[in-house]
């Protein structure tokens, strides 16, 4: 190969990469009617398979009905324990009811006092960090109540 041709490899590469992320930037985002079909999917598996085989879905199947580009589902109990999470299965176990986003919201017992208060809505905007950008985004998350006293949610992420 030639420089010239090592040099148009490079070029091509480059406009590829950079029009993978700006696609993403423009269009690839799930929607809201998106995130809330995904919780009443979710809510249906866990009534249909129960709560053990469905969280253990939504935390270890990374892509799927239950992961979709930026959309992913979270599950809380009202004590604020993580029971499954599509983004980051280290959160399982932890109590977070008083995780605050960099503007102290502490949003998990936002989404928990909604969801005791009226079964189900969107809660936010809250800051959260967006594992396609590794960035804080604003996001708001559509939450029903689950199995017990549980939420199931799932949010979606701000365009700049």
């Amino acid at each position: 190969m030639n420089r010239f041709t090592t040099f148009a490899l490079s070029a091509t590469c480059l406009a590829i990469s950079l029009s993978t992320t700006f696609a993403f930037a423009a269009g690839e985002r799930g929607s809201e009617p998106e995130a809330q079909d995904m919780v009443k999917k979710a809510v249906a598996l866990i009534k249909s398979a129960g709560p053990e085989k469905a969280y253990k879905t939504f935390t270890e199947h990374p892509d799927g009905a239950f992961k979709d580009r930026d959309l992913y589902v979270f599950v809380y109990d009202f004590d604020g324990i993580c029971l499954a999470q599509g983004a980051n299965a280290k959160l399982l176990g932890k109590n977070l009811i008083g995780m605050k986003d960099v503007d102290g919201n502490a949003f998990i017992k936002g989404m928990v006092d909604m969801v005791k208060a009226s079964s189900k809505g969107w809660y936010g905007p809250y800051k959260f960090t967006n594992p396609a950008t590794q960035g804080y985004d604003l996001k708001k998350s559509y939450c029903e109540r689950g199995a017990g006293d549980t939420m199931v949610c799932v949010g979606t992420y701000a365009t700049k």
